[in-house]
């Protein structure tokens, strides 16, 4: 486990710290807990970051991290691994008309992943290696 603890951040940073890039494994989610709040990361080819909720909006379980990579057409997702609603993974909307998960901005800066929309008293990322 990875933890990082940080500041809070200030009314001019929206973004929190949560990882190091090379954390996150291709297709692949890693959970992070973020002030109370858990959010999904994933990292998919061409270092393309996306940030979601871990609940699963159907069961309430954080599993969200643990769904299945995929895609339909070109646009990525995520299915959950209990009913496999298919999620957009960059907008967070369930693609068969369900309830959605949050989606977070997220960017890469100086191979530390930060996620927007969040403020955090501290980090914890659980399972980065």
């Amino acid at each position: 486990m990875t933890e990082l603890v940080l500041q809070r951040p200030t009314a001019l940073s929206a973004w929190v710290a949560v990882c190091r890039l090379d954390d996150l494994e291709e297709c692949w989610g890693e959970a992070a807990l973020v002030d109370g709040e858990q959010i999904a990361l994933f990292r998919l080819p061409g270092n393309r970051l996306y940030a979601v909720g871990n609940i699963d909006p159907r069961t309430q379980a954080a599993v969200m991290a643990r769904g299945i990579v995929g895609s339909r057409g070109a646009v990525p997702t995520i299915a959950s691994p209990l009913h496999k609603e298919v999620y957009d993974l960059a907008t967070g909307a369930c693609l068969s008309g369900g309830q959605g998960l949050r989606a977070y901005p997220v960017r890469c800066v100086d191979g530390v992943v930060e996620v927007g929309g969040i403020e955090a008293a501290g980090v914890e990322a659980r399972g980065a290696a």
